[in-house]
């Protein structure tokens, strides 16, 4: 009886609760990947991060080449080394492998040189994306803008519903 009881309840409530909750939101999408494509300012970002990526890449190789080489070096003179040398020349190929991953930490580590310079070049870029978002979102009557090149779940969308030529619009690159 007591379960009867509850079961009722819940029922009334639900059906009080859903006239309110069945007032449709108005949802559209983007596509935040097609957008970036499309910005010129995106692609010259990515371009600079790219370069400075390859050329910090090259110092940390040119030091890891070092140190093969010095380490190969050791190898082959080791017989002729006193102990006094060998550990000296064992100190100088450890400091020169650590000196690389170092160097690599500095510009590749989690907030590394490059993860600053992302930020100082790309952030701009998304909070313009974003800036204009909100205001077709606030024009329009959005309540929901989603990112459908986010979401895996999703498997259809009506093509009225994307927004993402209309961003490019407001941002200039259509």
């Amino acid at each position: 009886m007591r379960r009867l009881l509850y079961i009722v309840c819940a029922l009334m409530c639900a059906l009080l609760i859903s006239p309110q909750s069945a007032e449709a939101q108005k949802v559209a999408y983007v596509d935040m990947q097609y957008i970036l494509k499309n910005l010129p300012q995106y692609e010259t970002a990515n371009e600079q991060l790219s370069m400075i990526s390859k050329r910090w890449q090259k110092e940390i190789d040119a030091l890891t080449q070092e140190a093969r080489l010095l380490e190969t070096n050791y190898q082959t003179e080791q017989i002729f080394l006193s102990p006094d040398l060998k550990k000296k020349r064992e100190e100088e190929i450890l400091q020169k492998q650590n000196e690389a991953l170092e160097l690599k930490r500095k510009y590749f580590g989690k907030d590394g040189e490059l993860f600053k310079k992302r930020e100082a070049l790309i952030r701009p870029i998304q909070d313009e994306i974003y800036q204009a978002i909100q205001e077709i979102a606030g024009d329009k009557k959005y309540d929901v803008v989603k990112d459908r090149s986010a979401d895996p779940a999703l498997i259809y969308m009506s093509s009225k519903l994307d927004i993402s030529d209309q961003v490019l619009q407001k941002l200039g690159a259509l």
